[in-house]
């Protein structure tokens, strides 16, 4: 807390998780269904913005979502969410997913997606979250984009987009 404004670092809601591919997980095609991995992409935005506003969060919207490979039965999917921008009381929220090579532990993206994320009270409504601080090269570019986003969507939902 600084000056009574509560700051909270990347790091302090960086969350991952690992899922081992079913036959269950894919599509008639042999791949890794694009609905079940949407599941999984907001369940982690929503512990991501959870854990940075200590609030219920609700998924306000999906900036994007690009599907650059696939995955099948056996692959082993790490999924990795942070934030890269934080609004009065949105949090956006990016997940890379990536296909693990059990051998060598490298990994492939496969998919990479903006979540936005706003903190809500017991009724519903809007509330303020803490301030995101950015120290690295990295946070800071990410932080930079962010905003971008956040003013274009701003400007998307004036036009009735």
């Amino acid at each position: 807390m600084e000056g009574g404004v509560t700051i909270k670092k990347v790091a302090d809601s960086r969350t991952e998780q690992v899922h081992l591919l079913f036959p269950g997980d894919l599509n008639s095609s042999g791949r890794l269904y694009g609905g079940r991995l949407l599941g999984w992409l907001d369940e982690i935005a929503g512990v991501v913005a959870q854990r940075h506003s200590g609030r219920n969060v609700v998924t306000a919207s999906i900036d994007r979502l690009d599907f650059k490979a696939g995955a099948k039965c056996g692959d082993m999917v790490y999924i990795c969410g942070y934030l890269t921008y934080v609004g009065h009381s949105s949090m956006e929220v990016r997940i890379d997913s990536y296909v693990e090579n059990v051998e060598d532990a490298t990994r492939r993206l496969i998919n990479t997606a903006f979540f936005v994320m706003v903190a809500v009270d017991e009724e519903g409504n809007s509330v303020p979250v803490p301030q995101l601080q950015v120290k690295t090269l990295n946070e800071k570019a990410e932080w930079e984009a962010g905003r971008k986003r956040y003013d274009l969507r701003k400007i998307r939902r004036m036009e009735g987009y």
